[in-house]
């Protein structure tokens, strides 16, 4: 994969890991629990871009018109706080877990885990280490803890991890043009949820990176890694950094093709175009720059392992509109 936006565990560090068939959540819930989710209502909206600051490597072009039909969607990202609940309950163990490391931002690693990092660098990406013993709960490394981010989202889950989170708790991931649908806010071909600008009037809209990229971060947003899940104004949907923060899995296979199944006018198709090994991601995060990764807006995606889990992706749940949700179709 690409230095943009993220490594992959394929090709680095101990390839070893759990099968996918040992990451299924010991249980579901029969009910889905709606509380802190937003309703987004059918429609039809244009999904993705072909402006100059598009990246058409990453698929996303051509713009095409896109029904959705209705459905929740978490407000925020999936918190630690909420994540924490559903190992307690489960005992799940995420693939980091099992793997023993995770990807972490170099700059935020506390000097006293320099003994955890592995050898060897991500290509094109210094800045991404692998450090043993930093997890969800262990975000910069064994030595870190949660202390003061119970509202920040979790981080260090794989693709694999939020499918099972999202089972356990009754929903599911979001498809791709939901997610779309719902970051831009039923605002239609802007840049971010609010508009083009990205500090209208110098206000700070979402979390990412300020400075020079990788080596200096002013924090001029007020955060130098995540920020709580629902820091920052909501979009016109009432969701929170849809865009910055960190990176979101849908459901989606990835591919940078779009084909004529994907303009029709079906609610959901989680396979996408011809499926492949990678997953997409949405968003941007903490660590996008314009010099970098200028990902960080409405069309903005990357792709990446189902099995992969660094420190700036996450990841928000989705629910069908009907019956199992408690309310009327």
């Amino acid at each position: 994969m690409s230095a943009c936006c993220g490594p992959s565990r394929s090709g680095a560090g101990d390839a070893s890991g759990p099968a996918i068939a040992d990451l299924t959540a010991p249980h579901t819930t029969h009910h889905t629990d709606l509380t802190g989710m937003v309703r987004i209502p059918a429609g039809e909206f244009a999904m993705g871009n072909d402006a100059p600051d598009a990246f058409p490597g990453d698929g996303e072009g051509p713009v095409r018109r896109v029904h959705v039909g209705e459905f929740h969607i978490d407000a925020t990202a999936v918190t630690n706080d909420q994540f924490g609940a559903f190992v307690a309950a489960t005992g799940y163990r995420t693939e980091t877990d099992r793997f023993g490391w995770s990807f972490v931002f170099d700059g935020l690693i506390d000097r006293r885990d320099r003994s955890a990092v592995m050898d060897g660098t991500v290509p094109g990406a210094p800045w991404w280490t692998a450090v043993r013993g930093a997890d969800w709960s262990h975000p910069y490394g064994p030595r870190s803890d949660l202390q003061g981010l119970g509202d920040h989202p979790v981080v260090h889950v794989s693709w694999n991890d939020a499918a099972a989170y999202a089972a356990w708790a009754g929903k599911r991931l979001p498809t791709e043009a939901e997610w779309e649908r719902a970051c831009r806010g039923g605002r239609e071909g802007s840049t971010f949820p609010w508009g083009d600008e990205l500090q209208p009037g110098g206000e700070h809209r979402m979390n990412v990176w300020q400075g020079e990229f990788p080596r200096r971060n002013t924090g001029d947003d007020g955060y130098l890694a995540t920020a709580p899940a629902d820091a920052f104004a909501p979009n016109g949907f009432g969701l929170y950094n849809t865009t910055g923060n960190v990176w979101e899995w849908v459901a989606d296979f990835f591919s940078a093709h779009w084909h004529t199944r994907e303009t029709d006018r079906t609610r959901r198709d989680p396979q996408g175009p011809p499926a492949g090994p990678t997953r997409v991601l949405r968003g941007g995060s903490y660590l996008c720059h314009v010099s970098y990764c200028n990902r960080y807006r409405t069309a903005g995606r990357t792709q990446n392992t189902p099995d992969t889990s660094t420190g700036h992706m996450g990841f928000r749940c989705a629910a069908d509109v009907g019956p199992r949700a408690g309310i009327d179709a």
